[in-house]
């Protein structure tokens, strides 16, 4: 039995993966370092061969990073976690380590605007075609599948509307065309939804949003089996270099710690400020998939733990009255950030989805008037109340 078998997951997102010093510090060390001293040229060579394990250069080893690397998959249920410098440098690490020139990808349409751009404007310079499907749309699905099908993308939940997708059914048709099944899980994170026990192959996150969950510190982590994460992945990140920091890793690790506190608090908020949004007159529609208006509620329900922190809404007046909800409010914070102890509010349209074509956006389903809330930790009625005065 392995020290993953042992614990439950709230332990091992205190306690795996960490190897103590000499020093028997408790908490973890941050290895700030660039390199690392051998004890002859001969134990260097057999470093850099793969002969011997052991740090070689924090490019692609370094102890601190190697300790949220474990932690992550342990969480997640994987066999190996490559951390990244950004989430879209996981995607692409994941994209670039994996795929060739000639292959194809069946993506979901509901996904994050630079996501897009990175598969339209730069996979396809490298002979990679790209497909878009709507996201619950099963039979679009299989109906965009091809010969040279290597990966299957998608996030569920979506940003920003909140879309579920079916992950077992999807894993159902990506193996039954020997493709891999690729799930971004930023929303949701380990504490809410684990993909991998679904039948995903690969699970991405930007370890910017509700890892780290003080909006302090940018990353990202790819995690999956040892033959592909551990391989064609690491490989990539080792020559490329889109490294995570030690820093920015230990503050992760101290992220994961409370993961699951503070996942169990931004569902209750999010799920009571959903209710009272539907209530308010000014508002046409909520996206928040606890609610039983929500097309995925029941799928939600069984493949989730929570239904995450996000909720975004359709305010009546367009562009105009979500800028103008928007611009009254005096404690919610105006940034395109989320996953933050700090609510924060965004108009999709005009920054995380600006760079889209408007045809893009419609097929997206994000309109003018759609407004995206990533609820924090403070006090719901006090939320509330910066809202309603724009509403």
């Amino acid at each position: 039995m392995s020290e993953h078998d042992q614990y439950h997951p709230d332990t091992l997102a205190v306690r795996a993966g960490q190897v103590r010093t000499p020093e028997g510090e408790h908490s973890e060390a941050m290895f700030l370092t660039s390199s690392y001293v051998f004890d002859s040229a001969a134990a260097a060579a057999a470093r850099f061969s793969g002969d011997e394990p052991g740090n070689i250069y924090s490019r692609f080893t370094n102890p601190t990073v190697r300790n949220f690397e474990q932690r992550l998959a342990a969480l997640e249920g994987g066999e190996r976690c490559v951390a990244t410098a950004s989430g879209m440098a996981a995607i692409y690490a994941t994209c670039a380590g994996i795929l060739k020139q000639g292959d194809h990808i069946v993506s979901s349409r509901s996904i994050f605007g630079s996501t897009v751009i990175l598969f339209d404007q730069f996979l396809t310079k490298f002979g990679i075609e790209v497909s878009y499907v709507e996201q619950t749309d099963i039979n679009a699905w299989q109906q965009a599948m091809q010969k040279n099908t290597r990966l299957l993308f998608l996030e569920t939940p979506s940003n920003p509307l909140t879309d579920i997708a079916d992950i077992k059914a999807l894993a159902g048709i990506a193996h039954k065309h020997d493709s891999l099944l690729v799930v971004d899980n930023c929303f949701c994170t380990p504490a809410l939804q684990r993909p991998l026990e679904q039948g995903a192959d690969i699970v991405i996150h930007s370890a910017t949003k509700y890892i780290d969950g003080q909006g302090r510190c940018i990353g990202g982590a790819v995690v999956g089996t040892e033959d592909c994460v551990g391989k064609d992945v690491y490989a990539f990140l080792r020559t490329a270099g889109p490294s995570m920091s030690p820093f920015n890793a230990w503050v992760f690790l101290k992220g994961l710690e409370t993961l699951s506190l503070r996942m169990q608090r931004h569902c209750q908020s999010a799920m009571a400020l959903a209710a009272w949004l539907e209530q308010q007159p000014a508002v046409d529609r909520v996206y928040y998939p606890g609610l039983e208006s929500h097309p995925q509620h029941a799928l939600a329900s069984e493949q989730m733990d929570g239904y995450g922190g996000i909720v975004s809404f359709d305010i009546k007046g367009g562009k105009e009255a979500a800028w103008k909800l928007i611009d009254s409010t005096r404690m919610v914070s105006i940034t395109a950030n989320l996953g933050d102890a700090k609510t924060t509010i965004t108009h999709p349209a005009t920054t995380t989805h600006g760079r889209l074509t408007e045809e893009q956006r419609q097929d997206a389903g994000i309109s003018q008037s759609l407004i995206r809330i990533a609820v924090g930790l403070e006090d719901l009625r006090d939320i509330q109340a910066d809202l309603a005065r724009g509403l």
